[in-house]
């Protein structure tokens, strides 16, 4: 910008000295004689005496005036040169102008520059011609000494020295005006904005100052459940996303597979990898933690229960064992949700992974170490539904590393004794009916922590241990954060706890463990560490005799759950063994006795049955006939239409009196109507053909003789909810608006052939519609004689007025049979007045209610009879056009709609078969994969006692299995 008023203002400058030498000179060729020398002289070492010359003679020229064309410059003519200078200075005054217009259209003005400057020809052969550097600054020198000679040698005549000052003047004043005017505009909107703000702050604060505390708390109510809407849906779209990212992978692990035994186009034998001990076992648990059965077998296989109070310490323990912190931590905040089964194994290196999931998360960095911690709080989240606080969904995960310990353990969510305002209702009595079930198990072991930090008589889960396990046969008791009692508790009350004479409980082991600093950050390394060292240098635990030192540290404690855990395996392994062998031969014989010709298909088999079927009954769908769609669609059309033909156009315009009014009429509500309502009519129409065809296809396929019913109830919810899903396309309706318009533009039946199938549809029409009047009327007017003696009814007080009324309105008609459709006020008070003399008293609006389908019957009479006399008037029509001596307007507008029905019936089978199938096919395929996803859905769509006895031997057959392979590898090990 600054550079466009820099140019501006040098070009201003150049024409202000031109026009003071032309005013000088007072001639155009004189002008150029003078300016051309100077630019005519050579370069180099001679530009400055030829500028000198130059000057002298052009100063020469001017102080003596030219003779030879008749003018001469007086001498003493100073106060003449001073008004040039005037002019100069006003001329200059332009560049506010200037200016302003520059900053106003900068933009504009700028592009404008680069395009003109792109479009002027190269003219660097310029730089060479003209002079650089010195040589331009005293040639512009020179110019200056021009203007000032001539500003003092100048001599203009008075009365235009007058006219220029009194305009200069004028112009002064008149930019001064509009300069002062542009600032106060400015002042007075700086000053408007700061009070609007003010006021706008002002009136807020008033506003939350006058919100009232119920108010505000129903807000936050509401804010704080659409936050937890959203944070449910979030978790959903996450749950479901993780669920396609696995399917994903190992669709693409299958495919790197099937390209690798291609490219070596050889048969690779799977290696069967050799599981451990631990492994088999945990696969065995995963198992029954799904198994639900109506027999009185129970999952009594062992495993480490870890009970206690909310943060007494029971996840830090568990984290001590697995040598991770492998769980979210929280301030006293309910962290543990739901069930957590880790299993321990030995491993070289130290990693983590869940069952359902392919990822191992390196428990050496501290960045996977988050990640598993916040998955791990994701899933407890994801279980919770329902507006629980807990819940019973197990997560299972398996850790390995160096010198961990094999066993199973299940982390539980700690007892509490008070509930606060953000749990359910129910969450005290879920979390003890939890812990019951798991410590029932009479072969779990049970891992009791307790809080040495806190008095004993706060505990509550020694009354649950002990109800559990009276005689202490599976309990292993463990005393945390005894780096704090040390300090708070009484050393001799802590020996007792630890020598088992201060609860009633009694346990197998009484054990002592520092879970801690109370650091988030300490990593599991410093920990134990910090333990050793406690243990070591402690008062309590320093004194032979009292404190085995095996009851202390997190590395003893494990080896003792370990120890016990294994032993407990080895001594119920095989009767859990035989029972799910006695099951297993139940479960067969029952199958036998009542599907001895079905084999047992679980619901994962079914679904993939029944999925064919529907993709079956989809490929069907696109081998329907065209002619089949056209008739399907045809049919639709009419019965989405007939109505509104009939009341919104026809009835309206056979009103009209005469047969232009009516062709006039009915151009306009046809116009109107295809327009605006008929084409998404249409496509409405053509949805439910192609709904009504597949539905159809789906019923025919049940009465096939090799039907099963089992499958009815997941074919129509895939069926419903692909339906609901699928909608036509939007582009549709503009399409049909153009065909509809254009065709209903035809008003002249063409052939014979057209007019009969026209009169035809017409009757048809009619027809139909006198039927369902004369149905109206049946039930208005009750059965007529013969109908009342067969069936030995009477009619009713309203009907036997409704007759009454009817033979008045008949009379109307028959002596009237071109009635307008409405009656008049003498025709309604003569009615009433002859029924008055017959004892039957009604008012007017009873009598228009009966006269509506009365004339209705009536009109529809008559327009039948009309398109009869129609049938052989074609060429009558043809000849004489709308002048036709028979009224033929009703079969030409039944003419157009049935063209428009014809073409947009073809427009939708086209559709339908090039579109819409595949895209309801595409939406079916959807449904049906997300259903497959959906354990819950399967379990609720797929039922009958056949599927739920076929799931439970399938079950069972398969954790027998994996029991006797368990076995095997265990007695090979021993």
């Amino acid at each position: 910008m600054l550079r466009i008023y820099q140019n501006t203002y040098r070009r201003t400058a150049r024409k202000a000295v031109v026009y003071s030498t032309k005013v000088a000179c007072c001639n155009h060729s004189t002008l150029c004689n003078i300016t051309s020398q100077s630019r005519r002289s050579g370069a180099g070492a001679h530009w400055e005496q030829h500028s000198k010359r130059n000057n002298r003679s052009h100063e020469e020229f001017l102080l003596g005036g030219n003779q030879a064309r008749g003018w001469t410059i007086p001498p003493h003519s100073r106060g003449y040169g001073m008004f040039v200078v005037r002019i100069l200075k006003g001329a200059l005054k332009l560049r506010y102008i200037v200016l302003g217009g520059a900053i106003g259209g900068g933009v504009s003005l700028s592009k404008k520059y680069e395009d003109w400057k792109e479009g002027l020809p190269d003219l660097k052969w310029l730089e060479d011609a003209l002079p650089q550097g010195e040589r331009w600054s005293q040639f512009s020198r020179n110019l200056i000494e021009v203007g000032s000679v001539v500003k003092n040698a100048i001599d203009i005549d008075p009365r235009l020295k007058q006219l220029g000052e009194d305009k200069m003047s004028e112009w002064r004043s008149w930019f001064d005006n509009r300069l002062d005017d542009a600032i106060e505009a400015a002042d007075y909107q700086g000053t408007q904005i700061v009070e609007t703000k003010e006021d706008i702050k002002a009136k807020t604060t008033v506003a939350a100052l006058g919100i009232p505390a119920d108010e505000s708390r129903k807000k936050y109510d509401k804010l704080q459940s659409q936050v937890e809407t959203l944070q449910t849906e979030i978790m959903n779209v996450q749950i479901k996303y993780q669920k396609e990212l696995e399917k994903m992978e190992k669709e693409n692990r299958e495919l790197r597979q099937q390209y690798l035994i291609l490219k070596t186009n050889k048969k690779t034998t799977a290696k069967k990898i050799k599981k451990s001990l631990i492994d088999m076992y945990s696969e065995v648990l995963d198992e029954l933690s799904g198994y639900d059965t109506g027999y009185t077998m129970a999952d009594h296989l062992p495993r480490v229960v870890v009970v206690g109070d909310q943060s007494s310490g029971k996840t830090s323990v568990l984290e001590s064992i697995a040598k991770a912190r492998i769980f979210p931590r929280g301030s006293g905040e309910m962290m543990t949700r739901a069930p957590v089964k880790v299993t321990l194994a030995e491993g070289p290196y130290h990693v983590a992974q869940f069952r359902d999931s392919d990822r191992e998360y390196d428990l050496t960095k501290e960045s996977d170490l988050a990640d598993l911690r916040r998955e791990v709080e994701f899933r407890m989240r994801a279980s919770v539904r329902g507006g629980k606080t807990v819940s019973n969904e197990v997560i299972a995960m398996t850790v390995k590393g160096p010198g961990l310990q094999r066993m199973v353990l299940v982390d539980l969510p700690g007892i509490i004794s008070t509930m606060t305002v953000d749990m359910a209702s129910d969450t005290k009595d879920s979390i003890h009916q939890m812990t019951k079930h798991y410590m029932s198990n009479p072969n779990a072991i049970i891992l009791c922590i307790q809080d040495g930090s806190v008095d004993a008589e706060r505990s509550n889960v020694t009354d649950l241990v002990m109800q559990c396990d009276p005689l202490g046969r599976r309990t292993i008791f463990v005393l945390t954060k005894v780096d704090l009692a040390e300090e708070l508790a009484d050393p001799e009350r802590i020996r007792k706890i630890l020598s088992g004479k201060l609860f009633p409980m009694k346990a197998l082991g009484y054990y002592a463990v520092v879970t801690g600093r109370g650091r988030k950050d300490d990593s599991i390394d410093a920990i134990r560490q910090y333990e050793e060292d406690f243990f070591k240098n402690s008062k309590l635990f320093h004194r032979r005799g009292v404190i085995m030192p095996h009851q202390v540290t997190s590395r003893n404690l494990s080896l003792a759950v370990s120890d016990r855990f294994w032993k407990m395996v080895r001594e119920t392994i095989e009767q859990q063994a035989d029972a799910f062998k006695a099951t297993r031969f139940n479960l067969e014989t029952e199958w036998k006795n009542n599907f001895p010709r079905l084999r047992e298909s679980g619901r994962d088999e079914l679904f993939d049955k029944a999925k064919g079927e529907i993709l079956d009954e989809v490929v069907t769908l696109s081998q329907i006939s065209a002619k089949k769609w056209d008739d399907a669609l045809t049919a639709k059309l009419w019965e989405k239409l007939s109505n509104y033909v009939f009341e919104n156009v026809y009835l309206p315009a056979a009103q009209s009196g005469s047969q232009n009014s009516f062709n006039t009429m009915v151009d306009i509500k046809l116009r109107q109507w295809a327009e605006q309502a008929l084409p998404a009519k249409s496509v409405e129409a053509g949805w439910e053909a192609l709904q009504q065809e597949f539905i159809s296809l789906m019923e025919r396929a049940k009465k096939a003789h090799d039907h099963d019913n089992v499958f009815d109830q997941l074919k129509s919810a895939v069926v419903d909810e692909a339906i609901r899903r699928h909608s036509w396309e939007d582009k549709a309706i503009d399409m049909l608006r153009v065909i509809q318009l254009n065709t209903l533009e035809d008003r002249f039946v063409h052939d014979k052939t057209e007019w009969d199938q026209a009169v035809k549809f017409l009757e048809n029409s009619v027809t139909n519609k006198l039927e369902q009047t004369d149905e109206t009327l049946s039930q208005m007017f009750g059965p007529g004689p013969w109908s009342r003696l067969a069936h030995w009814q009477s009619l009713t007080q309203d009907q036997q007025k409704r007759r009454s009324v009817k033979g008045e309105l008949d009379k109307i008609l028959k002596n009237d049979v071109k009635h307008l459709p409405t009656l008049s006020y003498d025709e309604l008070t003569t009615v009433r007045k002859n029924l008055q003399r017959d004892n039957v008293e009604v008012d007017t609006d009873y009598i228009r209610q009966t006269w509506f389908p009365v004339y209705r019957k009536h009109f529809l009479q008559q327009s039948l009879q009309r398109a009869k006399d129609c049938r052989k008037a074609y060429y009558l029509y043809t000849q004489q056009g709308t002048e036709c001596e028979i009224s033929c307007s009703d079969v030409v507008l039944f003419w157009r709609i049935q063209q428009v029905i014809k073409v947009t019936g073809n427009a939708l089978r086209q559709q339908v078969i090039n579109r819409e199938a595949r895209r309801l096919d595409k939406e079916i395929k959807a449904v049906l994969d997300e259903f497959s996803d959906d354990e819950e859905k399967k379990a609720h769509l797929l039922t009958g006692k056949r599927v739920q006895l076929a799931e439970e031997l399938i079950k069972v057959r398969q954790i027998q299995e994996k029991l006797e392979e368990f076995i095997n590898s265990l007695n090979q090990e021993k």
